[in-house]
This record gives C-alpha cells, structure tokens and sequence, in this order.
C-alpha cells in the first residue's frame, strides 16, 4: 500500500505574500497561514481562541499567479498541498527543523473564500 502526504487547510493570511524569484528565473509564493478553533469555557464562561500559524510555500506557477493577483493579508483561503521538513543548521551550530507546507505539481489546490474578490477564476488546481 502507498502512502498519503496531504494537508488541507482553510484559513487567513497573516501577512502579504512574499514573491521570491529563483537563479532560473522560476517564481516561489510564500506566506503565512493563521487556523484558529474557539470554545466557551466551562469553568469562566468565556469564549476562549487557540490559533495555529502554517507556513506555505507554493511552487506551481499557475497558483503564484493567482497569489500574486489576489491575496493580501486577511484574505480567506483553502489549500492542499503536502508537509514537508527541512532540517537545517543555525547561527550557533544547533540542527534545527521546521515544518511548512507545500503546493507543488499534481494535487496541490488553492481556492479563494473571499466574497468580495474580484477574481474572475477563483478555483485554482495545479494540474
């Protein structure tokens, strides 16, 4: 049996993204994803909030574009993309991993929530 690497998310963007350009000249997205679940507590009464920041990365040129015409910071999004860890070394010599996810190739999906986007086309699959 095969394995499954998905991650579905929906959610609002933290910030804007950030549109980086490689040596190749081929175009990466990238940006913050803020997940947030609330409940009544039992004890006080109060409505309490617990939010979760994701990181994503996009690498399919048809979905940057669409970030780079359509989202800014608050836009509310769905995705499926794939976890991915890097581990890497710090400034004082600690390995370190973090953890983001990616919307890369066959399966990766982004769809705007907004109801007040202008877009035109606003299911995008990176087929």
């Amino acid at each position: 049996m095969s394995s499954v690497n998905k991650t579905i998310l929906i959610g609002l963007l933290g910030k804007d993204p950030e549109i980086r350009t490689t040596q190749n000249g081929k175009e990466i997205a990238s940006f913050s994803l803020a997940t947030s679940e609330s409940w009544k507590n039992k004890t006080t009464g109060q409505k309490e909030t617990k939010t979760e920041w994701h990181q994503i990365s996009i690498f399919s040129p048809g979905l940057v574009n669409v970030v780079k015409q359509y989202l800014k910071k608050g836009s509310k999004i769905y995705i499926e993309g794939k976890l991915e860890t890097t581990k890497y070394t710090d400034k004082n010599d600690i390995e370190r991993y973090t953890t983001k996810i990616v919307l890369q190739g066959f399966g990766s999906q982004l769809i705007m929530l907004d109801k007040n986007d202008n877009a035109q086309e606003n299911n995008t699959d990176s087929k």
